[in-house]
């Protein structure tokens, strides 16, 4: 093991995260209420122009007064982009009306860290300004090609700021920047012969956990198609991501039963963990289980599983 390691800065359970429009308020308390982990109030794409000011105060007033963490919600805002003559007013407003309640803030289409260090120093002066005590937490969407070409110094420096928490891959701005032939948001395309999301996420979640952050799938556009949802969502677990969004609530669940491991999972951990610990006793640094060779290395994996299911129970307590 390298001596060079990257810590995670915050902890948190994130296998879906719900976007709602900062203009549509009347979705708040359903989405509040859809078991959901992580919620996005939105103040970037699914917000007319003409609605940006006012969907910030919806938001804002939605922080102060309804009770997010009482119904076990990490609740984030997705602000305008560092292009707009939105973004500082965004940044300025959350921190100083309700930045002792929010959690997280979401930049979009992050292209070089210098996009994220000028909203770290904003957060900076701010909470001092305010004086808060709760540290807001900074999340970043790749979704262009020059964000995934600096996706490593971003995750890198965004882990020396010590705010950054997550990275999320946002499939549709992606598409459009590379110019891929598709319209389909998140789904399988006929005429690639594989998924052709596979390397950008895979690249993005090395960038992760290379440096302690929380690799996030982006949304599936066919919010009734449930199988081809838990598919991709099945696919980005399989390559490390911690969770997917949902742009509808019935995908919730769907993320929710995908990114928790299932009783089988956790059991065999376990058993892989107590298999090893009695063959250490034993002066033996590997093992055989279910006619399998296990080692140091399937000590780790399972220790995972058992990490990831603990802080869930320990969430839905």
């Amino acid at each position: 093991m390298s001596h060079t390691l990257y810590e995670a800065n915050v902890q948190r359970v994130q296998r879906c995260e719900l976007a709602v429009p900062g203009s549509n308020p009347g979705m708040f308390e359903k989405a509040m209420k859809s078991g959901v982990d992580f919620i996005f109030l939105d103040l970037e794409d699914a917000v007319a122009p003409d609605d940006k000011l006012q969907a910030r105060r919806n938001i804002i007033e939605a922080i102060n007064d309804m009770d997010w963490e009482g119904h076990g919600v990490t609740i984030s805002v997705r602000i305008n982009g560092l292009d707009t003559q939105y973004m500082v007013r965004d940044v300025v407003d959350l921190m100083e009306q309700c930045g002792d309640k929010l959690k997280t803030i979401l930049i979009p289409k992050v292209g070089v860290y210098a996009d994220v260090y000028m909203v770290e120093a904003m957060v900076n002066q701010l909470e001092m300004q305010q004086g808060l005590k709760n540290r807001v937490g900074i999340e970043c969407l790749i979704e262009t090609a020059l964000g995934m070409a600096n996706v490593e110094d971003i995750a890198k420096q965004g882990a020396l700021g010590g705010r950054m928490e997550a990275l999320h891959f946002g499939v549709a701005d992606y598409a459009a920047s590379n110019r891929a032939r598709t319209t389909n948001i998140g789904g399988l395309n006929p005429d690639y012969p594989g998924d052709q999301w596979h390397a950008a996420i895979s690249r993005m979640t090395v960038a992760c956990r290379a440096y302690g952050l929380r690799p996030i799938d982006g949304p599936f556009g066919d919010f009734n198609d449930q199988d081809g949802y838990r598919l991709a969502a099945k696919r980005a677990a399989a390559l490390g991501c911690e969770g997917k969004w949902a742009i509808h609530p019935s995908q919730v669940e769907l993320a929710n039963e995908v990114f928790t491991p299932p009783a089988a999972e956790i059991e065999k951990a376990h058993r892989i963990l107590a298999a090893l610990k009695q063959a250490a006793a034993e002066g033996k640094g590997a093992a055989a289980l279910d006619g399998r060779l296990i080692d140091a290395a399937s000590e780790k994996m399972a220790q995972n599983v058992v990490n990831a299911a603990q802080a869930i129970a320990a969430k839905s307590k």
